[in-house]
């Protein structure tokens, strides 16, 4: 749970904190320093516009991180909702819901959003679309399971009996049982939306230039990946860190739920 903790408190730093501290402007264009190495000046050198690298990791980390964290909620709220109305709805609305999910699952998340986004066409708002409404199928299926668990509980059988509408049932007696669960399992959709944000942006449906973003970097950084490969190495050491540490922290923080079920 600290590691949770320290990780949430250096990404809040590193995406609010992070563009006050770029010592150049990011979207600066300066030819005579183009695809300049690492120096006193410019510590991660330049790319092929010169523009200051490092200062465009920085101010992009508040659109991959902040529109993955974004992605991520929007996910975990439609998944939640569609998958408490498929245990709370009775039996031919849970097999109705569990069979369109299933679909979602059928196709390659990553080829579904390229052809949502390609469809709506290169922009911020298609970037969101796209990977949120492929992003939801898992906390459904979680939020499902664990709800079909809870109907033979004798707190929830009181509350039927109660008069409660599911409604109320869902919201004072699942979410809780819920919660921990999912929020395990954001943490993976949570880093699986910073690689999705990334893939869009190197294809070219991601954030729009001159707005820095790491797969956008990636992008442009890819016709010099020979003669300046350090145009592509800082912005992919960026994703593969952040990508490690959130599924790092998910696993301290699914051992620690799984110690304190078990001490319970």
């Amino acid at each position: 749970m600290r590691s949770v903790i320290v990780l949430a408190i250096v990404f809040v730093m590193f995406a609010v904190v992070g563009p006050i501290l770029a010592p150049h402007d990011p979207t600066a264009i300066n030819i005579p320093q183009r695809l300049s190495p690492p120096n006193s000046q410019w510590f991660l050198g330049t790319d092929a516009l010169g523009r200051d690298i490092l200062s465009r990791l920085l101010h992009g980390a508040r659109w991959s991180l902040g529109l993955a964290f974004l992605i991520s909620l929007i996910g975990l709220a439609i998944g939640t909702v569609v998958g408490l109305a498929a245990a709370l709805g009775g039996k031919w609305m849970d097999w109705a819901i569990m069979r369109v999910t299933d679909m979602f699952l059928a196709f390659p998340e990553l080829v579904a959003a390229v052809v949502i986004a390609g469809l709506m066409g290169a922009s911020t708002a298609s970037l969101i679309f796209a990977l949120s409404i492929v992003g939801w199928m898992r906390y459904a299926r979680v939020a499902r399971g664990i709800g079909l668990s809870l109907e033979s509980r004798g707190y929830v059988i009181q509350a039927r009996l109660a008069g409660m509408s599911p409604l109320s049932i869902a919201r004072w007696h699942y979410l809780p049982s819920l919660l921990p669960s999912l929020i395990v399992v954001w943490t993976g959709m949570f880093a699986r939306a910073i690689l999705g944000i990334s893939a869009l942006g190197f294809l070219g449906f991601g954030v729009q230039p001159p707005t820095p973003e790491w797969g956008t970097m990636l992008l442009d950084a890819r016709i010099h990946m020979r003669s300046t490969p350090l145009q592509m190495i800082w912005p992919g050491l960026a994703v593969v860190a952040c990508v490690l540490a959130i599924n790092l922290a998910g696993d301290s923080l699914r051992d620690a739920l799984a110690e304190r079920e078990r001490s319970a």
